[in-house]
């Protein structure tokens, strides 16, 4: 039983770190980003995909985080979190 609780603080202490290392682009929206996007991933899945992703491919990963994977988000807080997406981190 030990040994279990052991590994389980391993691995819950291995998938945070570095968590508090993440900081978003100050802007309109990063506060519901922040809140929403984190309840289910790290914050550098976003900075992570900066490159790649402009407005549609923002719109479709949140409409997906929404409908396929059940993200909690209000109409009214999605065009907020896409648009802060995409400005701050779109190509």
């Amino acid at each position: 039983m030990r040994m279990l609780f052991l590994l389980l603080s391993f691995f819950v202490s291995t998938a945070m770190a570095g968590e508090e290392s993440v900081y978003l682009k100050e802007g309109n929206g990063k506060d519901k980003v922040t809140a929403q996007c984190a309840m289910c991933h790290s914050l550098d899945y976003i900075t992570l995909n900066t490159h790649i992703m402009d407005k549609a491919g923002w719109e479709k990963t949140v409409n997906k985080m929404i409908n396929a994977m059940g993200a909690p988000i209000e109409d009214s807080d999605k065009k907020i979190i896409i648009d802060y997406l995409a400005s701050h981190y779109g190509r």
